[in-house]
């Protein structure tokens, strides 16, 4: 989990890197030093979002997965009862 908020937070800092870079302006300018922490944030906010809807998917495919494995199932016994009547 702590993997993809670390990963947006650096890409929310990458984005104000390539910004002011883009602009030609200092780095570390002391009037605008507040904004880095804030695309930090706002990369980190959207990594903890984005984790939180992976696991949703993930739960969402298990359960899926667990019931189809459960529907096969009944319906090999269903085709094996079905062949031991049709024997008999």
């Amino acid at each position: 989990m702590v993997n993809k908020i670390l990963f947006w937070t650096a890409f929310g800092l990458g984005t104000r890197f390539w910004q002011l870079g883009l602009e030609m302006r200092p780095f570390f300018n002391k009037e605008s030093l507040w904004v880095w922490p804030l695309f930090g944030g706002i990369g980190a906010s959207f990594g903890y979002w984005y984790q939180g809807v992976e696991d949703k998917q993930q739960y969402i495919l298990m359960m899926r997965k667990e019931s189809l494995l459960e529907k096969r199932a009944r319906r090999a016994m269903r085709e094996v009862q079905e062949a031991e009547k049709s024997e008999a």
